[in-house]
């Protein structure tokens, strides 16, 4: 009898990477490496890829790489393989985020399929959406998808909260523009052309920049998106947050946030992640505030609606070749 674990193919493992590599990270920068052992699957941050700007600690390379991982399990599971997760596996390598095992599935559910499906067709959508309201119910039905140990889900629903959440995206966004180092970074990774495999492209930002009623984010200039009517912008905030605020933390968090975004997407609504909110202390404290019992460490927002262009979702954001980020395993 063998003893031989049960694992996926190279053929499969790959088509779970790709999948992978669609996770949304900031500015798109895509921080993370994979390596493939003989019966397991490593993810790795990619620390030459943060952007030490905004995050110096590698808190939101971390979530990146947290979005991707549950990309990687979605993906799996869609295929026929239970993954076991083992998080943080080497202390004595803070880079190691993840470590993969598999059991074999007997079948795969619907849920699953739509989710992967929802990988495929989720985008970033950065233009306000429509001022007409979310239903409760589907809303907390997304903000229900996100199952992940210590990370909460906080649907902004007073908007005296709401308020206080568009001043602190406000805030950052005008400390922010006033520092020199921030703007060079920002730059480097920006309007890049169509055939570049990072960064946030140009044909992914709104033609008439920033309008003067959507909730504050992130000032990407003018690009080439066509852009909605100026009107009030009616997204839903959700505030992901969790009660400690370490690198564990930050990867579920990054789990959890996939899984938010794929509801939406499955849902048909709009969504853009937020990660303005944990960059300025000012900012982060403002965001607690939200937070049941205004406790916790606030660590990502996202914006949720109903696309208020016809052309949704918007264009494609390239990804790297799978073959940059995906190696056999070497010691």
């Amino acid at each position: 009898m063998s003893s031989a674990r049960p694992t996926p193919d190279l053929e499969t493992i790959l088509a779970a990477l790709d999948v992978a590599c669609r996770a949304p990270s900031v500015h798109n920068t895509q921080p993370w490496r994979w390596a493939i052992a003989e019966h397991s699957v490593h993810l790795f941050a990619d620390a030459s890829r943060r952007l030490p700007v905004v995050d110096p600690d590698g808190r939101e390379m971390t979530i990146s790489c947290g979005a991707a991982l549950h990309h990687a399990r979605v993906a799996f599971r869609a295929l026929g393989w239970q993954p076991r997760v083992h998080r943080l596996p080497n202390p004595a390598d803070r880079d190691h985020l993840a470590a993969i095992e598999f059991t074999p599935l007997p079948q795969v559910d619907q849920q699953t399929l739509a989710m992967v499906s929802a990988s495929a067709a989720r985008r970033t959508d950065r233009r306000p959406f429509l001022n007409a309201p979310v239903p409760a119910e589907l809303l907390e039905q997304v903000a229900s998808a996100a199952v992940e140990d210590n990370v909460r889900v906080t649907i902004v629903t007073d908007p005296v909260r709401r308020r206080q959440m568009i001043l602190a995206l406000a805030h950052a966004d005008v400390v922010q523009r006033a520092d020199s180092l921030y703007q060079d970074e920002l730059l480097e990774w920006t309007h890049r052309h169509t055939h570049s495999h990072q960064g946030i492209l140009a044909g992914s930002v709104a033609a008439s920049g920033p309008l003067p009623h959507g909730i504050p984010g992130r000032d990407f200039g003018t690009g080439d998106l066509e852009s909605p009517p100026a009107v009030a912008d009616g997204a839903t905030l959700c505030v992901l947050s969790t009660s400690t605020d370490e690198p564990l933390d930050w990867l579920r968090t990054g789990e959890a946030l996939s899984a938010v975004l794929l509801a939406a997407t499955t849902a048909e609504l709009g969504s853009c992640a937020l990660s303005q909110v944990t960059e300025t202390r000012v900012t982060r404290d403002l965001a607690r505030l939200v937070t049941p019992n205004g406790i916790g460490e606030p660590q990502v927002a996202v914006r949720i609606g109903w696309p208020a262009t016809a052309e949704f979702p918007g264009p494609t954001t390239p990804r790297r070749p799978l073959a940059d980020v995906a190696r056999q395993w070497t010691d």
